[in-house]
C-alpha cells in the first residue's frame, strides 16, 4: 500500500515526468553547454583579456536592466493552478511593453555607462544590445507555458539548436577580426534564434491585449519576484561595477573569466534544474513532508556533484586555466583557485529559490536576495581596496553569511531544520576535502610534464579518490547515485529512514 506521505501518492505518474523533464532540460544543457564552451574556448584564445573586461562592463547595464524584463509574469503562470487565455494576452502585452521600454531605457543610459567606465565603445556595444530585449517576449511566455506541462523536450531542443547558432556566429566573428564585437553578435543570434523557433514550434500566435483588468494577482506575484530579481542583479553584478572603475580592462577581463568559469556549474546547470524543480514542488505545495523530502534529496544529489567539482578546481587551477584557456591567460589561475571555494555554497544558496517560490512565498526569497543586495556590494568595495584578489575573496567571505541567511528564512516554510541541511550536505563536502587534499599532494610530487598531461592525471587522481571516499564514508550516497544513473525507482521516504521497503 503507497503511503500517501511520499511524492508518488500525489500523481502516480509524477515522478516519471519530473525524471523525463529533468533528463530533457539537464541533458540537452549539458549538450548545448559543450557546444558553447567549445566555440567559448576557442574564442577566447583569439580575443584578448581587455576584450572581455569591455564586455564585462557592458553586462553590468545588460543584466541590471533585465530585472523589468517581466520573467516573473511567466513564473505566476506556472504557479498558477488554472491559465485564462485571457491572462496570456495580458502577460503577452505587459511583456511587450516592458521589454520595448527597456530597450529605449538602454540607449538612453549608453552614453552615460560609456562616460562611467571611461570606455567609449561601450556606448556602441550598449546601443546594439539593446535588440536583445525585444526578443525577450517571443521566449519567455512559450517557454512558460510548456514549463508549467513539465513539457521540457521542445524548448531543450530548441535551446541546442540556438546554441548551435551562437557558435557559428562566434567563430566566425572572431575568425574574422570582430574583436568584442563577436561578445555583442553570438547572443544577439542566440536570443533571435531561440525566439524564432519557439513561436513557431508552440504555435504561438496570440493578440496580446493592453487591458490589465483582473490581472491583479498575477502581477502582484510577478511583482514579487520583479523585486526579488533587482536585489539579486544588484548582489551579483555589484562585484563588476565597482572593479570597472577601479581596476583596468586586462585585470577586470582575467577577473570576469575566472568568474565565468567559477560559476559554470552554479550558473549554467543549477538554474535549469530549479526550472523543473519549481514546478515540481508546486505540485507537492499542499504535502510539506514530500516536499522538505524532495529538497533535501536535491541538495544531497547536487552537492556530491558541486563540492568535489570546486574543490577539484581551487586545487587544479594553474594547469586548468592553460590547458583551457591557453598561456596568455595563466594570470588568471589564483583568481579561479580563491573563487572555486565559494561556489558550493553559492549553490547550495541557489536551491532555496524555487522551494520558497513554489510554496507561495516569493517574499522571502525576495528578503534573501535584499539581504544580499546589501551585504555584496559592502564586501566588494571593501576587498577592492586589496586589488582584485580583495575582490575575488569577498565572494568567499559574504557567500556563506548569505546562505545562513538564506536558512535562516526559509526553514520553517520549507520544513528542514539545520541537522537535515548538514546532513545532505555532509556527503559531498567530507569527500570533497579530503579529495582535494590528495590532489594537492600529488600535484606537489609530480615532476615537470606537459601541462595536458599533469591536469589529465590529477583529473583521474580526483575521480579515483572521490569515488572510493563515497564508498567508504557514504556508500548509501553512492549507491543512490547509481541508481539514479540506472534509472532505477529512487527509495521512498521510508526507505531512506528505515533502510527497509515501505
Amino acid at each position: 500500500m503507497t503511503d500517501q506521505n511520499t511524492p508518488n501518492a500525489t500523481d502516480s505518474n509524477f515522478g516519471n515526468r519530473v525524471r523525463s523533464a529533468v533528463f530533457w532540460r539537464s541533458g540537452t544543457q549539458i549538450l548545448a553547454q559543450i557546444i558553447a564552451w567549445g566555440s567559448t574556448l576557442a574564442v577566447i584564445r583569439i580575443l584578448d583579456p581587455s576584450d572581455y573586461g569591455i564586455f564585462a562592463m557592458t553586462q553590468v547595464v545588460l543584466v541590471f536592466l533585465s530585472f523589468l524584463n517581466g520573467y516573473g509574469l511567466a513564473s505566476s503562470i506556472i504557479q498558477s493552478e488554472k491559465v485564462e487565455p485571457i491572462r496570456i494576452r495580458q502577460a503577452f502585452g505587459m511583456l511587450l511593453l516592458l521589454n520595448g521600454g527597456i530597450a529605449i531605457l538602454q540607449l538612453l543610459l549608453a552614453p552615460v555607462a560609456a562616460e562611467y567606465y571611461r570606455q567609449p565603445i561601450i556606448a556602441d556595444l550598449l546601443r546594439v544590445q539593446a535588440l536583445i530585449f525585444l526578443a525577450t517576449p517571443f521566449m519567455v511566455l512559450p517557454e512558460a507555458l510548456l514549463t508549467r506541462e513539465l513539457e521540457f523536450k521542445k524548448p531543450a531542443i530548441i535551446n541546442l539548436v540556438s546554441a548551435i547558432v551562437g557558435a557559428v556566429t562566434a567563430l566566425y566573428c572572431a575568425w574574422t577580426g570582430y574583436g568584442v564585437w563577436t561578445l555583442v553578435y553570438a547572443p544577439l543570434a542566440i536570443f533571435w534564434s531561440r525566439a524564432i523557433c519557439l513561436v513557431i514550434a508552440v504555435k504561438f500566435y496570440v493578440m496580446p491585449t493592453f487591458n490589465f483588468k483582473g490581472a491583479g494577482e498575477m502581477f502582484g506575484f510577478g511583482a514579487t519576484l520583479l523585486a526579488s530579481h533587482l536585489f539579486w542583479t544588484i548582489q551579483s553584478q555589484s562585484d563588476i561595477f565597482i572593479a570597472g572603475r577601479y581596476l583596468d580592462p586586462h585585470d577586470l577581463g582575467l577577473y570576469a573569466e575566472a568568474l565565468f568559469l567559477t560559476t559554470i556549474f552554479a550558473a549554467k546547470f543549477v538554474p535549469p534544474l530549479n526550472e523543473v524543480a519549481f514546478p515540481a514542488y508546486s505540485r507537492l505545495q499542499s504535502d510539506l513532508s514530500a516536499l522538505s523530502w524532495s529538497f533535501l534529496k536535491a541538495v544531497r544529489l547536487i552537492m556530491l556533484i558541486s563540492c568535489p567539482l570546486y574543490f577539484g578546481m581551487a586545487v587544479t587551477a594553474g594547469p586548468l586555466v592553460e590547458t583551457l584557456f591557453g598561456t596568455k591567460w595563466v594570470e588568471m589561475a589564483p583568481f579561479v583557485a580563491i573563487l572555486a571555494l565559494a561556489m558550493p555554497v553559492m549553490t547550495l544558496q541557489i536551491l532555496f529559490t524555487p522551494a520558497n517560490n513554489a510554496l507561495g512565498r516569493p517574499q522571502v526569497t525576495a528578503r534573501t536576495n535584499m539581504f544580499g543586495a546589501v551585504l555584496m556590494p559592502i564586501t566588494f568595495l571593501i576587498g577592492i581596496q586589496f586589488g582584485v584578489y580583495g575582490l575575488a575573496w569577498g565572494w568567499v567571505i559574504a557567500f556563506p553569511l548569505l546562505t545562513i541567511y538564506t536558512f535562516l528564512q526559509s526553514h520553517r516554510h520549507i520544513g528542514i531544520t539545520v541537522w537535515d541541511l548538514l546532513q545532505s550536505i555532509a556527503p559531498g563536502l567530507s569527500a570533497s576535502i579530503a579529495m582535494a587534499a590528495i590532489v594537492y599532494l600529488v600535484d606537489q610530487s609530480l615532476p615537470g610534464m606537459i601541462v595536458y598531461a599533469r591536469l589529465a592525471i590529477l583529473v583521474a587522481i580526483g575521480g579515483i579518490a572521490y569515488t572510493a571516499l563515497l564508498w567508504i564514508l557514504a556508500r548509501p550516497t553512492l549507491m543512490e547515485i547509481i541508481q539514479l544513473i540506472l534509472r532505477r525507482k529512487a527509495p521512498s521516504p521510508e526507505e531512506e529512514t528505515t533502510g527497509q521497503p515501505a
